[in-house]
């Protein structure tokens, strides 16, 4: 039996005069997301989205696949039908039997787009509530709180059955690459992938600059930021990743700067590098995954001193209202934290000072700052970064 994916959006529908722009982006994803050869067609039609299986395609697998698109609310898996009411009612409730299996109460709502079809909505949604209690006996209609709406829909050129309980859920949020290109700063911690998930789940491309400090640092926990980077292109798609060797960069500070300033000045150079890099890539901002006084270098005073340095280029931080327990939750959930937490050190916590500032000065960070050359370090750091292309595996 035929079947077809019926991909709904959210957020898109508000877009007004502009929404077809979003729609066209949205198709373009869904196919960068599918094996080419997955899909005979995808077509969008009454502000849904429909993905039609080529034939032996692994269905199960393209649904997979598309529960991680930005801008799908949820996928239905579909029986499709010709637009015959006999075989609509006899074929689409053998076609619901394995999904109401899982519930004890429905009702079914219906849509006709074809006007010209002989049964109306009402007529529809009466007839096929009685070929799916004549097929599942253990089902009762509960019009008022279900555990399950069955929906028929009769379009132009077909009919086509499904429940919601068979649905699966997607990321919500805008299409990729509607927002603009952003560049995130990725760590192998928890905050870092977190941050670049949500601004991408609002349509930012992103691609990424991690800063390792070799031998401080070990290929390892290079590895380590190499597979967030994977895990996070399987909702963005593939993107470049920047990698920044900062060992020098670090010791020029440690030995020359105050300890209470070595992270701030350090989170400074950081920004500086990273805004040349995000403008070499065509970014319009940068993405940190900083929280509001979770450490010393992400209190209000701190982090005013660390965006000067980022200059005209604006810093998003998606998290800066969030505590650990609810990032850590995204992370879960997006499938991140287990390699997050894997035990090797980022850049970060090399050369942590043990009484940092945390009520810092412009003046005072830019008085230490200047005994050593920022402008050499930086213009080191980005000619010597080297580039990976990360795509999901």
């Amino acid at each position: 039996m035929k079947e077809i994916l019926l991909v709904k959006y959210g957020e898109i529908i508000l877009k007004g005069l502009n929404r077809r722009r979003f729609e066209e982006l949205l198709i373009s994803n869904i196919k960068k997301a599918l094996p080419p050869d997955s899909y005979a067609d995808v077509r969008t039609s009454q502000a849904i989205t429909y993905v039609e299986p080529a034939e032996g395609a692994d269905v199960d697998g393209m649904v997979e696949r598309l529960k991680k698109v930005f801008g799908i609310v949820f996928i239905a898996r579909a029986g499709v039908f010709p637009k015959d009411m006999d075989v609509i009612l006899r074929e689409g409730a053998e076609y619901l039997v394995p999904s109401m299996e899982r519930v004890a109460t429905f009702k079914v709502e219906a849509k006709r787009s074809d006007k010209k079809f002989p049964f109306d909505s009402p007529a529809i949604s009466r007839e096929m509530g009685g070929a799916v209690l004549r097929r599942c006996r253990h089902l009762k209609v509960n019009v008022t709180a279900p555990d399950t709406v069955v929906r028929v829909e009769i379009r132009d050129k077909e009919a086509y059955v499904y429940a919601d309980v068979a649905r699966v859920s997607g990321p919500g949020g805008m299409p990729t690459g509607s927002n603009g290109r952003a560049t995130l700063l990725l760590s192998g911690g928890i905050d870092s992938p977190v941050a670049g998930y949500m601004m991408a789940k609002r349509g930012v491309e992103i691609n990424a600059v991690h800063f390792a400090s070799p031998p401080y640092t070990s290929e390892r926990a290079k590895e380590k930021v190499i597979d967030l980077a994977k895990i996070l292109a399987g909702y963005t798609g593939k993107y470049s990743l920047y990698v920044v060797p900062f060992t020098e960069q670090q010791l020029a500070i440690r030995d020359n700067c105050p300890e209470e300033h070595l992270t701030l000045i350090m989170r400074r150079m950081m920004m500086m590098i990273a805004a040349r890099l995000a403008k070499r890539s065509g970014s319009l901002a940068l993405i940190t995954g900083e929280s509001l006084g979770q450490v010393a270098s992400q209190t209000t005073h701190a982090l005013a001193v660390t965006d000067e340095a980022a200059g005209d280029v604006p810093v998003f931080r998606p998290l800066i209202g969030m505590d650990k327990d609810e990032i850590v939750t995204v992370a879960r959930r997006i499938g991140t934290f287990e390699t997050s937490i894997l035990p090797y050190e980022d850049c970060c916590t090399v050369f942590v000072p043990k009484h940092p500032t945390t009520k810092p000065t412009m003046d005072k960070i830019l008085k230490s700052q200047s005994k050593i050359d920022m402008e050499y370090w930086v213009a080191k750091a980005v000619e010597e970064t080297e580039w990976v292309v990360i795509e999901n595996e």
